[in-house]
């Protein structure tokens, strides 16, 4: 019989509700019965023994709160009853041992098929990207976007125009367009054979930055740039200023040509206060790109090995069963893919909250580790400045769904990074060169954390969660992945992968990262598409290094 409740690690004394259990109602584990003094929805934990004010909650094996006030077994945990508390942390010598590696014979000699660039990198998608130095030219960018997007074939919002226009017909002839509203739509796609078969994709880094604000704010910004500019899934660029911005044009090109000095994809630029006209611009800007894509168009994909791979694990929109399900399963993804030889980018700095000691303990050289220590508080301690801090990072979503201190939710979080060693630790835009588990500052908010990995190398990025996010990335696919059954029914058309299996103890945390993996191998050779890829899920948001949790 499936079991009603799980505890995650043999130290908790809190046991989490896998269905919803009624008051009264009576659960025996390990010998024990407890019986309910209230509801507890799954999910949800409760508390395996009569507590005291500032006794230690455990959960995952480490401290993630304090009783506030007197509780009696088989109470649920609550934000009243149980305030966020962490262990401190410190500098310790590399002391994990012998990494123990998962068995890859199953993907001993696998390949995939990526787009192989002349420094040996290798993208999983071959992309044109169009970058605005400053928000003023983001008008310009929507104009050739919408131009080239229909007639090259790479819209996405056909069904929705033929929906408009049913309702349009059903109006003018006098009916009830809310009966409109019960059809599906969902076989009404203009299907258009795209142009250019190799190219991918039009990709638009519309931003609000690049003028006003501090001048360091247009620095961090030129740098993240650069770095989408020179990203593997990246085969061609143009750039559009307006002139008199912060971020200058010059600039934006020297950092490129600073981040790879053998920089030699089609790069090119455009400044509008130079122009006859912004119709001439706009037009030149268009022929351009369309030569551009014509030369990235010969490009084909190529075999290659699972070591080129580099992949991002976030979490976002998480619940309760985000650290019991998706997020090992994309751990024990993650230690895979170590031990071929590939790179993992674990970031969400304020979501490391309660795991520094163990990835502490985990990272290789000292150097490293002190990076993150320092990267670590100096993160918090701005938070705290201005009467916040890491303790106030879950959202209402989050704690309805369990998540009731940020140590919970962070414990749960860093679980995507399994268990392999950290090689290096990286701060924001920085790029991973270190073949293993890398750690990328970055702030926990989706978009911006799938911002900063992509900027980081990530040339795909596995993204769980339990609540549904529409949150996607222009150059690097992004793969949602389920936490339960509910929400890959509910929301299809949005998750590529479920792990409720887990939940429902169909399949171990084992099987579902191996089918995590092969999905992720049919990604990156183009075989299947991500959701996010298919809907233009194209989120950007640059970091101004400013309290973001």
């Amino acid at each position: 019989m499936k079991s009603k409740v799980l505890r995650i690690h043999s130290d908790d004394n809190v046991l989490v509700a896998l269905k919803d259990l009624a008051a009264g109602e009576s659960v025996f584990f390990e010998g024990t019965e407890y019986v309910l003094k209230e509801e507890i929805p799954a999910k949800h934990k409760f508390f395996m023994q009569d507590m005291q004010p500032q006794d230690e909650v455990k959960m995952y094996g480490v401290l993630v709160g304090k009783i506030q006030f007197p509780v009696l077994q088989g109470m649920r945990m609550s934000v009243e009853n149980t305030k966020h508390a962490v262990e401190p942390y410190e500098f310790r010598p590399y002391n994990q041992g012998e990494w123990n590696a998962p068995d890859v014979s199953r993907f001993a000699n696998r390949t995939f098929k990526g787009y192989v660039r002349e420094d040996g990198r290798v993208g999983t998608a071959n992309y044109w990207l169009f970058i605005p130095t400053v928000f003023c030219e983001n008008r310009n960018l929507d104009v050739i976007k919408e131009a080239l997007y229909d007639v090259l074939g790479y819209s996405v919002t056909d069904k929705y125009k033929l929906f408009t226009q049913g309702l349009l017909e059903a109006y003018n002839e006098g009916k009830d367009i809310r009966d409109f509203e019960t059809l599906d739509i969902s076989f009404a796609v203009n299907k258009k054979n795209r142009v250019f078969e190799n190219v991918d994709g039009i990709k638009f880094l519309n931003h609000q930055g690049g003028c006003g604000g501090i001048r360091q704010d247009a620095a961090v910004l030129g740098k993240l740039l650069a770095a989408y500019a020179d990203h593997p899934n990246v085969a061609g660029i143009t750039i559009l200023s307006l002139g008199c911005q912060n971020l200058q044009l010059q600039e934006l090109v020297d950092e490129i040509k600073q981040r790879n000095p053998n920089f030699n994809k089609p790069l090119y630029t455009f400044e509008q206060q130079k122009s006859i006209s912004e119709q001439d611009m706009v037009k030149q800007a268009i022929r351009q790109t369309f030569e551009g894509l014509t030369y990235i168009n010969q490009f084909t994909r190529q075999e290659v090995p699972l070591s080129k791979l580099t992949l991002g694990v976030k979490c976002g929109g998480s619940d309760g069963f985000s650290g019991i399900s998706a997020n090992p399963a994309v751990g024990y993804t993650s230690d895979l893919l170590v031990a071929l030889g590939g790179k993992v980018l674990l970031a969400e700095f304020p979501e490391l909250c309660s795991a520094e000691q163990n990835l502490i303990d985990r990272t290789i050289q000292p150097e490293a580790a002190h990076k993150f220590i320092k990267l670590m508080r100096a993160y918090s301690d701005s938070a705290e400045r201005v009467g916040s801090g890491f303790h106030m990072n879950p959202s209402p979503g989050n704690i309805r769904d369990g998540l009731i201190t940020d140590a919970i939710k962070s414990s749960g979080a860093a679980k995507k990074g399994g268990t392999s060693p950290v090689v290096d630790v990286l701060d924001y835009t920085e790029e991973a060169t270190k073949p293993g588990l890398n750690l990328v500052c970055t702030p926990g908010n989706d978009v911006e954390a799938t911002t900063g990995k992509t900027a980081s190398g990530a040339t795909l990025i596995l993204f769980t969660t339990g609540l549904g996010t529409p949150t996607g990335n222009p150059i690097c696919p992004v793969i949602k992945v389920a936490t339960n059954n509910e929400l890959a029914q509910r929301m299809a058309d949005i998750i590529d992968i479920n792990t409720g299996p887990i939940i429902d103890g169909e399949k171990t945390i084992e099987q579902m990262g191996e089918e995590i993996l092969e999905y992720c191998i049919k990604a990156a050779s183009g075989e299947v598409t991500p959701k996010a890829v298919l809907l233009n899920q194209d989120d950007f948001i640059p970091w101004k290094r400013g309290v973001s949790l």
